[in-house]
């Protein structure tokens, strides 16, 4: 196969892999994003665009074990009942005036050191029966889990996986990336707060009919190991330790104590989103090897995006046309080329993260807490556009703000 046929292959490939990472699906068909970055990269091997060597080369083994290591210690915590826990801590001690601030601040902190699509998964269904508890309208509610979430995942390195992305790429310490980006977080849970408070604040005077209390389930006593063990593991992140090793030191542990529950723990680790990974990790390998990253980093310097406020829009759209994960793959060449890479590292984990609050589609966070309720509570276009929009545009405005003139 000739060179020009193989770049122009290449350039389908690499096209079409990212219209469909853009609207879900491949149209009219089933294929979602993580079996079209599993065609597109086997497609990327069979024009040869890809080798064994340069594939492997592309690979961020750090990125896959931090992830993977991060699900396991998630499924584990789940199955022992911990989610269940909290909530019922936010239950017993906060009164139902108290309790929008109480799901912003859990989720927020809990997606800070927890994957965030994690915790809405296993929250939202939560704090659906918590509201009916309390006779209260769960619509705010589950907004302030969605958007707390986001913006919480955004102080460190695992709230999210583009942020493990990012960490592992940059080289970026977990207390630099805290130290610089956690205020952002802190800030913007207060701003969500007071725009949940503002424009919700019908449904949140709105009293309902209470049903039946929160079930009573088990105490701390399966938790005990989990718990000892997700502390240690942050305590030597906050160290400085290697990430990935860390958390696979961990995860390996939990596997020989709750070997009983290996089965279950397979099930609840994301397979769909290591496969995403793997094979976008492929698809920009190839696109390095074929020229496609040089013509986008020179379309990228044409649009200014040394200009950090312009950086932080234009990852704000791209993160909602195609998602953040692909976003991140896409741009994470560009930003190894600024002068100031830190500060631009830190722009794209910021920017990409806060922009899932812009629209329901925004996040893999945000549709998991939409579709887990919709048995029993709808939550269209529109009720999310009113809180997530104002949330966006103020939280990603502080945090460039914070970016320039404290991270450099």
């Amino acid at each position: 196969m000739s060179i020009a046929l193989t770049h122009t292959l290449a350039w389908a490939i690499f096209l079409i892999s990212y219209f469909v990472f853009a609207v879900g699906r491949l149209p009219g068909t089933r294929l979602d994003r993580a079996g079209m970055a599993f065609i597109g990269a086997v497609g990327m091997f069979v024009i040869g665009a890809l080798n064994a060597k340069t594939a492997i080369a592309s690979l961020d083994y750090e990125t896959l074990v931090l992830l993977a290591s991060m699900m396991v210690l998630v499924a584990v915590l789940h199955l022992e009942g911990f989610f269940e826990w909290v909530t019922r801590q936010i239950v017993a001690r906060l009164a139902p005036g108290q309790l929008l601030p109480g799901v912003i601040f859990s989720a927020g902190v809990l997606s800070a050191f927890l994957v965030n699509d994690v915790v809405c998964l296993f929250m939202a269904p939560l704090i659906l029966r918590v509201t009916k508890q309390m006779g209260r309208n769960p619509l705010p509610f589950l907004l302030a889990l969605a958007t707390a979430s986001n913006i919480g995942s955004s102080a460190t390195i695992t709230g999210n996986p583009q942020n493990i992305l990012i960490g592992s790429v940059s080289q970026i310490g977990y207390r630099d990336f805290l130290f610089h980006l956690g205020p952002v977080a802190v800030v913007g849970m207060f701003l969500d707060w007071a725009v949940i408070a503002v424009l919700c604040r019908k449904q949140l005077s709105e009293r309902l009919p209470i049903e039946a209390n929160l079930e009573a389930k088990q105490g701390l006593d399966g938790l005990l190991a989990p718990l000892l063990i997700a502390g240690g593991i942050i305590a030597a992140f906050l160290g400085g330790l290697n990430p990935a090793l860390v958390a696979a030191t961990g995860a390996a542990v939990l596997l020989l104590l709750r070997s009983r529950l290996l089965e279950k723990i397979y099930r609840e680790v994301d397979w769909a989103l290591l496969v995403l990974f793997i094979g976008l990790f492929l698809i920009i390998g190839a696109a390095e090897q074929t020229g496609i990253a040089a013509t986008l980093l020179r379309a990228a310097e044409w649009m200014n995006l040394h200009n950090l406020g312009i950086f932080s829009v234009t990852v704000t759209l791209l993160s909602n046309m195609v998602s953040n994960v692909p976003a991140v793959m896409l741009l994470k060449d560009l930003v190894k080329q600024f002068p100031n890479a830190h500060q631009f590292w830190l722009a794209l984990a910021m920017a990409s993260t806060l922009a899932g609050n812009l629209t329901i589609t925004g996040s893999i966070a945000n549709m998991i807490v939409v579709e887990s309720v919709r048995p029993q509570l709808r939550i269209t276009f529109k009720d999310y556009l009113v809180v997530g929009v104002p949330t966006t545009i103020l939280t990603i405005a502080v945090g460039t703000l914070w970016i320039a003139f404290f991270a450099h």
